[in-house]
């Protein structure tokens, strides 16, 4: 599977674009702020309804604009093609089409096209909040399991409910209990995944950070979580009056945490920059791995600004492998234009070259 062409229509800085791709390597070059990173996350956004680096469609508009638009065209792997309409309009439902039918809902499009990110927005994956580290594992699930997007959904539903609830000035008891035993069936089915997942990703990090890294440090990745305790339903009961009292929900797989170790130390306050940049590509190479596996196809590979803080050596490993027969399409992005000439001359019977400034796209 592979993007043949993209138009955008007012998206970020990129009022009007068209633009047809290799299947293969695709280099995106031009100076910081001048759009190589809008271009990859209107791929991004193609693929997913949403953008990588925005929690809301209100910052995807350019400016002065209340609408954008999005269209690609995607070979699969038989050679027919899908073509994808993305229509938004500000303080309205946005409109995914496929092959010109609307979706009855957005859900069923993802992980049709299966696409990785990796970029230097990554960070916050090891230096925020728990928060970022469920939403990437529920990103990948999300793209290979429709049970698992399903069951996020109705606990995400049920949760609010049961925190209303718990905020109510006479709680009713009954209703808790119902609404505690349908968190707790879907909370042991999300646990379970996740638990899978993070298993997998940790043995796929330590192979490619050891590549990446030239080094023997052991990097590890913990999953946490309440339900390896008990049951959410046993934990709720216990917790009841506690929850009344705070008048929220203190305990379940929204509280989840991965633990990121280096040396068994944390990667947070123990890694350096070099070491902490190479664990996340690690990490994003493993879900890539993991996400071809279960869905059977190779995901669109997107490497944003990757190679900076990354010494030629690194970056050579991560070319060569990138360009191998395991990966699929990829887009590269990158400012420094002298490492784009050469990546270009590198692979030149299989590459398309694009130079932007100010939003527009120039074939090189």
């Amino acid at each position: 599977m592979h993007l043949k062409r993209i138009s955008v229509n007012n998206f970020k800085n990129i009022r009007e674009a068209q633009l047809e791709f290799s299947r293969k390597i695709n280099c995106i070059s031009g100076n910081n702020g001048e759009g190589k990173t809008n271009l990859l996350d209107a791929i991004y956004y193609l693929s997913m309804t949403k953008s990588f680096f925005s929690s809301t469609d209100a910052y995807t508009f350019a400016f002065g604009e209340d609408s954008a638009a999005l269209n690609g065209s995607y070979v699969l792997d038989d050679n027919t093609e899908d073509l994808i309409s993305v229509g938004m309009k500000r303080d309205m439902e946005k409109i995914v089409k496929k092959n010109a039918k609307v979706y009855k809902r957005i859900s069923e499009h993802i992980g049709r096209y299966p696409i990785v990110m990796v970029s230097p927005a990554d960070t916050v994956l090891v230096n925020g909040a728990g928060e970022e580290r469920r939403k990437f594992l529920t990103l990948i699930l999300s793209q290979i399991d429709k049970e698992y997007l399903k069951r996020m959904q109705q606990y995400n539903q049920l949760l609010m409910q049961r925190n209303r609830l718990l905020k109510m000035d006479n709680i009713c008891w009954e209703l808790l209990d119902t609404i505690d035993w349908q968190l707790s069936t879907n909370a042991d089915y999300i646990y379970r995944k996740r638990d899978e997942l993070c298993s997998n990703l940790e043995e796929k990090v330590y192979g490619y950070y050891a590549a990446l890294s030239g080094s023997r440090e052991r990097v590890k990745l913990k999953y946490i979580s309440h339900l390896q305790e008990d049951s959410l339903e046993n934990l709720l009961k216990k917790e009841r009056q506690k929850d009344a009292l705070l008048k929220y929900t203190s305990s379940g797989v929204h509280k989840d945490e991965i633990e990121f170790t280096i040396n068994d130390m944390p990667l947070k306050r123990c890694g350096s920059q070099g070491q902490q940049k190479s664990f996340l590509v690690a990490l994003k190479l493993a879900q890539f791995d993991i996400m071809k596996e279960l869905h059977g196809v190779s995901p669109i590979l997107l490497l944003d600004d990757v190679f900076d803080k990354l010494d030629m050596q690194r970056v050579e490993y991560l070319l060569s492998l990138v360009a191998g027969d395991h990966f699929g399409q990829i887009f590269i992005s990158d400012s420094n234009k002298v490492r784009m000439a050469s990546i270009v001359e590198r692979f030149t019977n299989e590459c398309r070259s694009y130079e932007v400034v100010s939003g527009n796209y120039t074939s090189l």
